[in-house]
């Protein structure tokens, strides 16, 4: 009976969503983004971010993890705009994360829920959104709650650099490189907040991933689902936080690295800005699909590269990636549920995020389309 239930979900729910392929407008496509996060933050009876919409169903609960740097998001993007209503919109983000922090200073695994669970990677992803915050209003109630994640995340780290303990439940046991990610988002709350004993583990992190590193740039260790054939979406992960880690401390080692991945994945971009979903340690096709957030994230890989190198190449596999990324947004679906929302894979039977759209993918769609507008500007 399951079976046959996914195959008529399969038959009958993608033709829900229905992007024009012909509409690569940056502009049009940034903007029905932010309105879908604008809408998700709305749909609720708190002022998280849904967590998303599975197609023919309504917006679900909040998630406090991926409204943490949607927050910083939206931070962004009033200082690029002057829109004084995203920084207001993010500053409700921050209380809300404020509100639902566990008494140990951490965040929860997984959507709101009353049965909370710590977890390391989520507390690193509202650190970047309190960061933000503070930097953007100086509020005393946003340096009180970084201070309390950040304590609890340096009370958990090994002495190596990496962390055991603390991992959400719902993420694969030890295969946990890309929380360097969360490392990077300590590093930036140590800097906001004067704090180096927080720079100094973010750098311990870095240096422990760095290690464990093929020579080819391929991380062991680092998926939700598989390790061994792991998400574009943890790999970039992964990626963003070295080289986050790497700007604010000067480490060009740490750079370099991220550098060897992002050219492994410069090599198996297709001309259209196909990238598998699913990668083998060689770098080769695990999946038939595209994690579009694993793609979006690699865009804003390849434009952080670029402005850190000038390599004109970087600049135009992101443009590369962000037009099959448009080609695959739904920006004049009649459904405000789902138009501007982008989804987890393409095709969108694709098992991550399976028939739905994502309010992190979303996220990262804005981060790639602007870092791209803003690299076309100089």
């Amino acid at each position: 009976m399951q079976r046959r239930a996914v195959w008529r979900e399969n038959r009958l729910l993608p033709y829900l969503y229905a992007p024009d392929p012909n509409d690569l407008d940056r502009d049009r496509h940034l903007a029905a983004a932010m309105a879908w996060l604008k809408r998700a933050q709305d749909a609720g009876t708190d002022r998280g971010v849904s967590y998303g919409v599975r197609f023919g169903e309504d917006f679900d609960v909040s998630y406090p993890e991926t409204t943490g740097y949607i927050c910083r998001t939206f931070v962004e993007q009033s200082e690029l705009s002057g829109d004084r209503e995203l920084l207001q919109r993010a500053a409700e983000m921050g209380d809300w994360e404020i509100a639902i922090q566990m008494p140990e200073g951490a965040v929860m695994g997984g959507k709101f829920n009353r049965e909370q669970t710590p977890a390391v990677f989520n507390t690193g992803m509202v650190l970047f959104g309190w960061s933000a915050l503070i930097h953007s209003t100086g509020e005393q109630r946003f340096k009180a709650a970084a201070r309390r994640a950040m304590d609890w995340l340096l009370s958990l780290q090994e002495p190596e650099g990496n962390w055991i303990r603390g991992h959400s439940q719902f993420a694969l046991p030890g295969a946990s490189l890309y929380n360097v990610y969360a490392a990077a988002g300590l590093c930036e709350a140590g800097v906001a907040l004067g704090d180096e004993r927080c720079v100094q583990a973010a750098i311990r992190n870095a240096e422990f991933c760095v290690s464990r590193q093929h020579a080819n740039g391929w991380f062991p260790d680092c998926c939700i689902y598989n390790a061994q054939q792991p998400l574009l979406h943890t790999l970039a992960y992964t990626t963003q936080g070295l080289i986050a880690i790497g700007r604010l401390t000067r480490r060009s080692d740490f750079i370099e690295a991220a550098r060897r991945t992002a050219d492994a994945e410069v090599r198996i971009l297709r001309e259209d800005g196909y990238l598998p979903g699913l990668q083998t340690q060689t770098f080769e096709a695990a999946a038939n699909w595209c994690c579009l957030t694993g793609s979006a994230q690699t865009s804003i890989v390849f434009s952080e590269l670029y402005s850190l190198t000038g390599e004109e190449a970087y600049r135009q596999c992101a443009r590369t990636v962000n037009r099959y990324l448009m080609a695959r947004h739904d920006i004049r679906n009649p459904d405000l549920r789902l138009r501007g929302g982008l989804p987890g894979s393409w095709p969108v039977t694709g098992p991550y995020g399976r028939l739905a759209v994502l309010n992190w993918a979303t996220k990262y769609l804005v981060d790639a389309l602007s870092l791209e507008a803003r690299a076309a500007s100089k």
